[in-house]
């Protein structure tokens, strides 16, 4: 493999086996949002007013990712869904068998049965890859609308019925965790039942879909301006709502982010920021997502920085993770061969 390829993740321009072209705008967008998870993971509570603060600028990451998806899929008018399952899963279940053994060898109480560890595999309950299920399952729904009307010949009423689905994620973001808790469901399933809220993160998606069925790109740089006050002044009120603990004031699944998410995104394909070393690390996004969770654990558990907090500690935490795991998807892309760099998600 070449230096380019290992590097960006592209073929050399007129190579036999070269993939098609990607898009180095959105695939910088997704370098954006994968700095912007492990900043997330990288933070520990409990949480003073800054870490709020600086957890609240990195929760878009996953809407980021997901509208991304809805907005190639409107543009292509089509869902491959067998291709892109295929493509998760595989690097999924390498990356949830080592998960599942770095949990094993740190928590001997840890439950073994038959039943329970395909419950955990199912959900993503390991670590931090619920956004597994939630991808597919989103994925599904956007190929059943798809399937369902025709993206070419009846573009306005799918966009519609893409719309009516964005509204029902966001009812079901402000109601979920109310009616689990008036039924006594524990805090604790409570927060994994709103972690894999698909309705809710389907909204994203969808709302990319139009953008990409509307093609409107135009559009939306020519009023880019307003898109970042929006987005600025949203992101300052779901911070407030954070802060001050107003209403729904949860990370995630509530209307101040879904608001804030919406307008960064639409912000991001308005300046379509293609900038090669972050489209290099979102081209291999997949890969970082899976995997940089055991640097931050294996940095809390075996070094001083587990007993350690405050935004320094994060900093320390997320610069190192970056650094190790952009190291690793070069590597692998530089060593290994493309069926195995596939299947690990590189």
């Amino acid at each position: 493999m070449s230096l380019q390829t290992a590097i960006t993740g592209h073929a050399p321009a007129g190579s036999v086996s070269a993939a098609p072209a990607r898009d180095d705008a959105i695939d910088s967008v997704r370098g954006i949002a994968i700095l912007m998870v492990i900043g997330i993971h990288s933070l520990r509570q409990p949480f003073g007013a800054a870490e709020t603060m600086v957890d609240a600028a990195l929760r878009p990451a996953v809407p980021l990712f997901l509208f991304f998806s809805g907005y190639l899929t409107g543009l292509a008018g089509r869902v491959p869904l067998g291709r892109r399952i295929g493509a998760v899963l595989i690097p999924y279940t390498i990356a949830f068998a080592a998960a599942y053994a770095y949990m094993a060898a740190h928590n001997a109480a840890m439950d073994h049965r038959p039943w329970v560890t395909l419950a955990r595999y199912g959900l993503g309950y390991v670590f931090v890859y619920y956004y597994v299920p939630v991808y597919i399952g989103c994925t599904a729904l956007l190929w059943l609308l798809f399937r369902s009307i025709n993206a070419r010949t009846a573009t306005a009423p799918l966009c519609a019925v893409l719309a009516i689905a964005a509204g029902f994620g966001l009812v079901t973001g402000c109601y979920l965790d109310p009616l689990l808790a008036r039924n006594g469901i524990s805090e604790a399933l409570i927060e994994e039942a709103r972690l894999r809220d698909i309705p809710f993160w389907f909204a994203f998606m969808a709302i990319g879909a139009i953008a990409g069925l509307l093609r409107g790109d135009g559009l939306i740089k020519s009023i880019a301006p307003v898109l970042a006050v929006g987005t600025a002044a949203a992101f300052l009120i779901y911070s407030a709502v954070r802060l001050g603990n107003i209403g729904d004031a949860a990370p995630y699944d509530s209307p101040a982010l879904f608001l804030y998410a919406v307008l960064l995104a639409l912000t991001l394909m308005a300046l379509k920021p293609a900038m090669p070393m972050l489209a290099a690390l979102g081209s291999g996004s997949y890969f970082i997502y899976l995997w940089h969770i055991f640097v931050i654990m294996a940095l809390r558990d075996h070094t001083a920085l587990g007993a350690a907090s405050g935004l320094a500690a994060a900093s320390i935490t997320a610069l190192i993770t970056a650094i190790v795991v952009m190291t690793a998807l070069f590597a692998i892309r530089w060593t290994l061969p493309p069926r195995a760099v596939q299947w690990l998600g590189a």
